[in-house]
């Protein structure tokens, strides 16, 4: 663990030898690509999303949970990131830490080794005692070359303009460990507050960037005119938020669109139909049998 934070901390200091160490690395993987063009076409580049890891098995936002994912053939991991108190990016979904760990209170009270001596997986199931909260740096490391992320960064990490300046800004640090690691082909981040993601793109236009609805912030913008205003690469919302009206704009537009959570193969097939790019479930193995099926070709 403490190999881990110091190795974030050169990061975010932008130590060269430690970035060209990790860009030389990833030099032997191969992942599925998430670059604009790519996601742009419709070669049946359907992307099966594994929502905060397998969660309909196991503890959201744990290793078991992403590595379970994986082994389910999950295209993309969905993950929560906010930070520590002492300003590391940690993987967590809730505000407090009440319901899903041993703990109690706000995430950001804590410091990383203070949060990673909680028990992330009890809650969940007994025979997941121990499973402790990720470091976004440790998913990353895991991921790199065996599957692509999606990183939404929380509402709470994000901050004012004087705090967003500081290198410990959530928004600086994510950036920066994308591109430390070689991933920027293979991330895409997105983002309820919608500060965030256009952070994330003036930092570096080439971070696949998505934004996720919300009805307060858009002031009555369709999802064009938000895609435009923000200059995001993609649109991410609800099942229950799609409607016909955004269907049409975003198809009419090729504006690629994301899709959560379902869990439902019906509803999976109907949302696949009306044309999304991927979908966040919580049964990445499920949707990933309904998206065989209804592209053969993909498993061919």
């Amino acid at each position: 663990m403490k190999y881990r934070v110091l190795a974030l901390q050169l990061v975010m200091l932008g130590i060269n030898t430690f970035v060209l160490y990790a860009q030389g690395s990833i030099m032997n993987y191969e992942h599925k690509s998430l670059t604009k063009n790519t996601m742009d076409t419709n070669d049946n580049g359907f992307i099966v999303i594994a929502h905060r890891g397998a969660r309909a098995y196991y503890p959201e936002n744990t290793m078991a949970a992403f590595r379970a994912a994986i082994d389910f053939d999950a295209e993309m991991l969905e993950l929560d990131v906010q930070l520590s108190k002492d300003n590391i990016p940690v993987i967590f979904h809730d505000t407090k830490l009440d319901k899903k760990t041993n703990g109690s209170g706000f995430v950001s009270d804590y410091t990383l080794e203070q949060l990673q001596e909680l028990d992330a997986g009890s809650w969940f199931d007994e025979k997941f005692k121990g499973e402790k909260i990720p470091t976004l740096v440790e998913l990353l490391e895991y991921a790199r070359g065996r599957i692509s992320v999606n990183i939404e960064i929380k509402t709470e990490a994000v901050k004012d303009v004087a705090l967003y300046n500081s290198e410990n800004s959530v928004e600086k640090q994510v950036v920066a460990l994308i591109k430390a690691l070689g991933m920027k082909s293979s991330v895409m981040v997105s983002s309820f507050d919608y500060r965030a993601v256009k952070r994330i793109k003036e930092l570096d236009p080439e971070i696949y960037t998505a934004l996720l609805y919300e009805k307060e912030q858009s002031n009555g913008l369709n999802p064009k005119e938000l895609v435009d205003l923000y200059h995001v690469d993609a649109f991410n919302c609800s099942g229950r938020e799609l409607n016909r009206k955004w269907l049409d704009i975003l198809n009419h537009n090729e504006i690629p669109f994301f899709v959560y959570t379902i869990n439902e193969a019906t509803q999976m097939k109907k949302v696949i139909e009306a044309g999304a790019k991927g979908i966040f479930s919580d049964k990445p193995d499920l949707l990933k049998q309904v998206s065989d099926e209804m592209f053969p070709s993909k498993t061919e």
